[in-house]
């Protein structure tokens, strides 16, 4: 995957907002495509068990059926997503599959952590090392793993994609797995209950480290 620029990432103008209370945790979920992570995260939101939301991505590519603007993704022009680059908006960013931008705007996490809410980021690599950078003793990163590799393409197989993008997806999927080490956390989804249920108290473990009760909040 392509960086759009070659310099982007931390700059002197982000600052840590200052509070005296404990921020909320700030969560970051990887995987390569059909692993299931956003099967995952969906089944952790739905238990209501934990005050979490996932950040709303936003994204230059068109919208698929069923998507709705501002709840599936934030859906933005190239120019619109390089202003905000431009103006220190996001937190973190990436050119996929050289193909088009996707990334997390700022008002998308800090918000809601000090408010008591938990945000989840279901970003790829590249973009979490970003957020590493920005946040290197603040964030908890999980990378969702396949049991094998060969059920990743089954999966992309079943979706229906073109032969051609199933090849990139499986390509970028052996970068990814290559580099799962640089993660808190890996997850190997061989059954979502399992999974949900493992990835939800991984995410509480993390509330109770700050010194959050979670149950006073959720």
């Amino acid at each position: 995957m392509e960086n759009p620029n070659p310099t982007a990432g931390p700059d002197s103008a982000f600052r840590m907002p200052h509070s005296a209370m404990p921020r909320a945790p700030l969560v970051v979920i990887s995987g390569p495509s059909g692993v299931g992570k956003t099967t995952l995260v969906d089944a952790v939101l739905a238990r209501k068990s934990l005050p979490l939301r996932r950040a709303v991505t936003a994204t230059t590519r068109k919208p698929r059926p069923g998507e709705v603007d501002e709840v599936s993704y934030h859906f933005w022009t190239r120019d619109r997503f390089r202003e905000a680059i431009d103006r220190h908006e996001m937190l973190e960013w990436a050119e996929v599959h050289q193909k088009d931008f996707y990334g997390t705007p700022l008002s998308e996490v800090e918000p809601y952590r000090a408010s008591g809410t938990g945000v989840i980021l279901v970003i790829d690599v590249q973009g979490a090392g970003m957020v590493r950078l920005r946040y290197p003793d603040d964030v908890l990163t999980v990378f969702v793993a396949p049991p094998a590799f060969d059920i990743l393409q089954t999966r992309l197989e079943g979706r229906g994609e073109a032969a051609e993008s199933i090849r990139i997806r499986l390509t970028t999927a052996h970068n990814e797995l290559s580099r799962q080490d640089e993660y808190d956390t890996v997850l190997v989804n061989d059954e979502v209950a399992a999974a949900t249920t493992a990835l939800e108290q991984i995410i509480r473990d993390d509330f109770h480290r700050r010194g959050i009760d979670p149950c006073s909040t959720s």
